[in-house]
């Protein structure tokens, strides 16, 4: 696969205003990516949300978290999400969309304004909860979409909308596929 042309900062930010057309009650979940082992992708038309495992057949469980005593992974980062939008503008294709590393790519206005920590969302037959944890972009997201990206993400405004996304945990497992609603709850 070819790699992703970096976008500077200017060309990111004529894309804001369509990022901040996302739906704000009901969207759409535009890709389902399973990462069953670092470095790993898997796009998913189908995937299976679970209380304990999060998606199942990613490795979430397995990579463990920084963030908790023990090294295990932190139980309000099972799933991330990411605005599908967003990723359309960095990734420009969305065959690169994977590379951004998370598992829900919406078409949903996920700021702090519309979806603060607690908000829950029906998925499919399931159903999720925003977390308090911040997602944030690292070298990683850097190296594969540029640094301006990260910058772009990363700005004010780029943390009010959570460009970078949400960590979210099951709170009803079920069923979902691309395709499904997302509805604010």
């Amino acid at each position: 696969m070819a790699e992703v042309k970096h976008l500077p900062i200017e060309t990111l930010t004529t894309g804001l205003d369509d990022i901040r057309q996302s739906p704000k009650a009901t969207g759409v979940l535009e890709l389902i990516v399973r990462r069953p082992q670092t470095e790993a992708r898997e796009v998913l038309d189908v995937g299976e949300l679970d209380l304990v495992e999060g998606l199942v057949g990613d490795n979430w469980q397995q990579r463990g978290s920084s963030q908790t005593a023990d090294g295990s992974a932190h139980p309000d980062m099972q799933l991330t999400l990411t605005n599908a939008r967003l990723m359309a503008l960095v990734a420009q294709d969305k065959r690169h969309w994977p590379l951004a590393g998370d598992q829900l790519y919406v078409d949903f206005d996920l700021s702090v304004d519309n979806i603060p920590p607690g908000t829950r969302l029906s998925l499919g037959a399931a159903v999720i909860q925003i977390t308090e944890p911040p997602h944030t972009g690292c070298k990683k997201y850097a190296a594969r979409f540029g640094l301006d990206a990260l910058k772009f993400i990363s700005s004010p405004e780029g943390k009010q909308l959570q460009l970078r996304g949400v960590n979210a945990k099951v709170i009803r497992p079920g069923a979902i596929r691309v395709g499904d609603v997302v509805k604010k709850l």
